[in-house]
């Protein structure tokens, strides 16, 4: 990965390693992650849970929709070699310009999954608003396990937000960026799409701002999703952020579940 990547990334705030993934590895984490699903395997957090636009109320009809399931580092061995395989762990590397980094065991850490009929919405966010850490500076790896568009919910992206230092004002009660804030137009009018394929890495900062749709078809949507940090970036103490002790992608045997 050349230095011309790590300079994007910092103006941007997002990068796209296509195919970072191989494809026999990508069927296998797909289907650990049906099979999963389909025998509804804890932790998981439920649509209704999340109350997004377009999931189901608690007594509705799909409320016992999966949304995510959680701790994938415990899941299956094969997203647990993924979260430490040099290739992924590398990038994250060069894009913190970090020379020893932590997989976040408190945040992420899951499959993100999206069913066709009860899916829901994501508003604008930075994901720094649910974390605690000494520097706002850590990296999502958001892997697709399939193909991602605007049609199934796929990621969209504002380049550069994470450099803004957008103020509080700016963002409602549960902290998402209000699109009905004439002072927000310009930003939400740089909103791109990021189409994925199978295998495609989608690496991003934590403080962009980005979002996604409901699936509109008829195949479950999936994506591993795992975030880092530098070593020197602990989590603040209390904080949820510390729950749970981070993991060292270059001592894996060290794992505690």
């Amino acid at each position: 990965m050349d230095d011309s990547i790590s300079q994007q990334f910092g103006q941007d705030g997002y990068w796209v390693a296509r195919g970072l993934c191989p494809a026999d590895r990508v069927a296998a984490m797909r289907a650990a992650a049906e099979a999963a699903l389909a025998r509804r395997r804890p932790p998981f957090e439920l649509e209704s849970e999340v109350g997004y636009p377009g999931a189901p109320s608690i007594d509705a009809p799909g409320s016992d929709t999966i949304r995510r399931l959680l701790d994938a580092l415990a899941l299956d061995p094969l997203f647990f070699d993924w979260a430490c395989d040099p290739q992924l762990v590398g990038r994250v590397r060069k894009l913190l310009d970090a020379g020893s980094i932590r997989v976040v065991r408190a945040h992420h850490n899951c499959v993100m999954t999206k069913l066709p009929e009860f899916s829901s919405a994501t508003g604008w966010h930075q994901d720094l608003r649910y974390w605690a850490f000494e520097r706002p500076e850590l990296i999502t790896a958001w892997t697709a396990l399939g193909f991602e568009a605007e049609g199934n919910g796929g990621m969209r992206v504002i380049p550069g937000s994470h450099r803004a230092g957008l103020e509080p004002e700016r963002f409602d009660a549960q902290r998402f960026f209000r699109t009905d804030l004439p002072a927000n137009r310009d930003w939400l009018e740089r909103a791109v799409q990021v189409d994925l394929e199978p295998g495609d890495v989608l690496f991003f900062h934590a403080g962009l701002l980005h979002a996604a749709g409901a699936n509109r078809t008829d195949r479950r949507k999936l994506s591993v999703v795992f975030s880092y940090r530098a070593t020197d970036n602990p989590p603040r103490p209390g904080s949820r952020s510390a729950a749970r002790p981070d993991l060292d992608p270059d001592r894996p045997a060290d794992f505690e579940e």
